[in-house]
């Protein structure tokens, strides 16, 4: 019989920390990715882009047979050879081979050749004609021109222009911020054959399997049933392979299809990186009210998110952002607008976080910005604003467990000693005038399930074989996460068996249709609702034939670590299932979840569209150099909520890297384009590693403590784990704001810091020069008794913490506070 989706057997496989169920083959390298498949075929093609030199441009002219004139070189494809529709979005708006030019290294045709020297060699050679058109380049200058694209949302609740009438202290002000690139450690590869009956099988680095199927059928003029998409896994994904793999799979594809022959495509990392969407960089204005004791009031602002040139999942990543700015915090009567800008650069798309993160920051940013001109410590501001049980976000989804954000906030505050350290932290500034300390607490609440209702769906194929061996299929795909380590947990815990009777074959779409992307931090709560299906439909028939060979009730039967028993009587797992099979007993099943209770109107963005919140908190301390603006991050402590774990191991290696990701996003990773006028305007300039700053040894804390939360089991999630994929990145605006704080104890209290995100060594450094300036106009050094924030001054509060120099100032870069305190 099947048991509540929470509920855990005595014994269970799940919670257990155990490693990565391909931790050796990674490390010895005898893991098989995509790419290296291409050994393991004869007859290859490799396939190179044709990339055009302008931002924006239209083709007059394409000629390819001196390409063709190249040794080596088979093919070059063209839209002429596209027997379907040649178009590789989800939105008719991404023309596979294109017209006009989009942005600068669109690949406007393929060569295919016996070598990958060959066809670059043979791309060199292509003929194209270019009449260059006007391009826009940055944000600021799409939103000066009106360069707007797919729908525009908005989410209200209450009256926010009565409720910043009435705030007794009301600011505004502007913050733009960068975008990520995803580096994985390996590009996007496909490599796809045609067999002998026309059946096109594609293997791909993708996330998201029948997506790319559909987009390969769509292109090639084939139905789903004549693709077969595998995924064997992927070395990162980070959501840069949820969307982008897809046309290039429909180009190895149409190769193949077209030359009979195995078609390799795999980009090198500066066309990965010239070629492929990154995390969508964000404006925001806003204007923000708190009344006498901190509280927020109400809050109005405007995202505007970079897409690119073409839509992708920029709808539904401003989506996201929208319904996570207000993070942790209940905002009464809120106005939550958003747009998203068409520029000439690679189009934008899913990142860890999916905007979540870009809508947090805003109101993270504001809450470090606005503390100082309040009087009130930065965290105590932030605890002042928590949900409390009872309350809704603005769209109108109850805030579940909402006690768990205090508790996480105090659990960290005690197990980093915060208030003893905020002492030792103004002790070492007033003793050291050229390295400032500062130190920061920030909470994340985040929600988890597709925004899309109906991707919140999963399907799985448990095969057990007449020797009680299992083989689990099911629709998620591993990209390093550990999501087959968690499903054969979850499947020997619904069997009763020992992991090593469980093995997982690779994802493919002729075994377990119509999937979602594993995406949303939802790929464990999908797939392993559906595992955990497939696996009680074969217990339950199993149990009946334990029931019958032990001479006990149905509902005496167990199964746990191998053994089927009933009372004092047992026999082994391999056993009963070899006395089902010969009693002709189905030994295999199809199991299906879908997530319950998902209700989410798109258009008036009211609903209910995530199953459950995932919180947690994060203390950070750094150290910055005010000669370099270089910064340390010396310590940082973390309680997250993962539920109850079903892989702890796991667990912890999602939340270390899902924080420092966050780091580097914050802190480190600057990707520029060239706004020149000139002939590389529209050129990503960060393409490489020598140029692009990831985060590594260097930028770890010195000092990296995470606890998971306690006794916090999650209803209605599988054995009662909640998602940990994507909530653990927001972790990281804790460092942020400790940057702030450190910043800040360069100047005079109550200083308003403008910091730069990403906060670079140089933003900071930035940072540092304009709060000396501003101590130097003082005239009292660090400390000061009034504090002036637009044009206007009051004296300053006496908030302790504030006093002891501990306090952050307001924000950074292009973040300028414009407005003043209300009377």
């Amino acid at each position: 019989m099947s048991t509540p989706l929470s509920q855990r057997p005595p014994q269970p496989v799940v919670g257990l920390s155990v490693a990565h169920e391909s931790a050796d083959p990674h490390v010895t390298g005898a893991a098989l990715y995509t790419d290296d498949l291409v050994g393991r075929t004869t007859n290859v093609l490799h396939a190179w882009p044709v990339q055009a030199p302008h931002a924006h441009a239209r083709v007059t002219g394409l000629q390819t047979d001196p390409a063709l004139q190249v040794e080596g070189v088979v093919r070059v494809l063209t839209a002429a050879d596209v027997p379907g529709v040649n178009d590789s979005g989800v939105k008719q708006d991404e023309p596979l081979f294109p017209d006009e030019v989009m942005y600068h290294g669109h690949a406007v045709c393929w060569v295919l050749a016996e070598t990958v020297e060959a066809a670059r060699l043979g791309a060199e050679a292509v003929e194209v004609a270019y009449e260059p058109l006007p391009s826009v380049i940055t944000l600021t200058e799409a939103i000066e021109q009106e360069s707007f694209q797919g729908g525009q949302r908005t989410v209200t609740r209450g009256d926010a222009a009565a409720g910043l009438e009435r705030a007794a202290h009301r600011f505004s002000g502007e913050f733009e911020f960068g975008g990520q690139e995803h580096f994985y450690l390996e590009t996007h590869a496909a490599l796809a054959s045609v067999d002998e009956a026309g059946q096109v099988f594609v293997q791909s680095s993708t996330q998201h399997p029948t997506e790319t199927q559909e987009i390969i059928a769509h292109v090639l003029g084939l139905r789903s049933h004549e693709v077969t998409v595998q995924c064997l896994r992927m070395g990162g994904g980070f959501g840069g392979k949820e969307m982008q793999p897809h046309g290039l799979a429909a180009v190895a594809a149409l190769g193949a299809v077209l030359t009979g022959r195995p078609v390799r495509l795999r980009l090198n990392r500066t066309q990965d990186i010239t070629m492929t969407g990154k995390r969508h960089p964000f404006h925001a204005s806003w204007e923000v009210g708190f009344d006498q004791e901190g509280h927020l009031e109400a809050l109005r602002t405007t995202l505007t998110s970079d897409g690119g040139w073409s839509l992708d999942l920029s709808e539904a990543v401003l989506g996201r952002a929208l319904c996570h700015v207000d993070n942790a915090y209940y905002v009464p009567d809120a106005e939550f607008h958003g747009r998203i800008a068409q520029t000439h650069k690679t189009s934008q798309t899913a990142f860890r976080g999916f905007g979540g993160p870009q809508g947090m920051l805003v109101l993270e940013d504001i809450l470090g910005r606005c503390a100082p001109a309040l009087g009130i410590d930065p965290t105590e501001l932030r605890r002042r604003n928590l949900y409390q049980p009872g309350q809704s976000t603005p769209y109108g989804q109850p805030v579940r467990h909402a006690e768990r954000l205090e508790a996480v906030l105090e659990e960290v505050s005690a197990r980093a000693d915060l208030t003893t350290r905020h002492t030792q932290i103004a002790s070492f500034n007033a003793t050291s005038p050229h390295r400032k300390r500062g130190i920061a607490c920030t909470p994340v609440k985040f929600g988890i399930s597709f925004n899309f209702t109906a991707f919140n769906q999963a399907g799985a194929l448990v095969h057990v074989y007449k020797d009680g061996s299992v083989l689990i299929n099911h629709g998620g795909t591993e990209m390093g996460q550990g999501l087959h380590t968690k499903m054969r947990q979850v499947a020997a815990t619904a069997l009763g068996l020992r992991l090593s009777a469980i093995r997982l074959a690779p994802t493919r779409t002729d075994k377990v249709p119509n999937t979602s992307a594993t995406a949303a931090s939802s790929g464990s709560d999908l797939n392993g609702g559906a595992v955990k299906d497939a696996c009680e439909q074969i217990r339950e028939r199993l149990t009946a034939v334990a029931a019958d060979r032990l001479g006990a009730p149905i509902d005496d039967v167990r199964f746990s670590d191998g053994t089927v028993s009933a009372g004092d009587t047992s026999l082994p797992w391999s056993d009963l299932v070899k006395h089902a099979y010969l009693e002709r007993v189905q030994l295999f099943a199809a199991g299906y979840y879908r997530t319950e209770g998902l209700h989410w109107d798109g258009v008036r963005m009211q609903g209910e569209p995530f199953k459950y919140f995932a919180y947690g908190a994060a203390v950070s301390e750094v150290e910055v150099d005010g000669f370099t603006g270089a910064h340390t991050v010396l310590r940082t402590d973390i309680v997250h909520d993962v539920g109850d774990s079903l892989s702890p191991l796991v667990d912890l290696g999602q939340i270390e890297g899902g924080f420092l990701q966050g780091v580097g996003w914050l802190t480190l990773e600057d990707l520029r384009w060239d706004t020149s006028d000139g002939d590389g305007r529209g050129r990503v300039t960060t393409s490489a590693a020598s140029t692009y700053k990831l985060p590594s040894f260097s930028e770890l804390p010195r000092e990296l403590n995470v606890h998971l939360l306690e006794q916090a089991s999650e209803d209605g999630a599988v054995y009662g784990s909640k998602a940990v994929g994507e909530p653990p990145l927001m972790l990281a605006f804790s460092v942020r704001e400790a940057l702030r704080q450190a910043v800040a104890a360069f100047g005079p209290t109550g200083h308003s810091v403008e910091l730069g995100c990403p906060s670079t060594p140089e933003a900071v450094f930035w940072a540092v020069d304009a709060a000396r300036e501003a101590a130097q106009r003082d005239g009292s050094g660090a400390a000061a008794p009034a504090r002036t924030v637009g044009a206007r001054t009051e004296s300053a509060k006496t908030d302790p913490a504030y006093a002891e120099g501990s306090a952050p100032a307001p924000t950074a870069g292009e973040s300028v506070v414009t407005g003043g305190l209300a009377d």
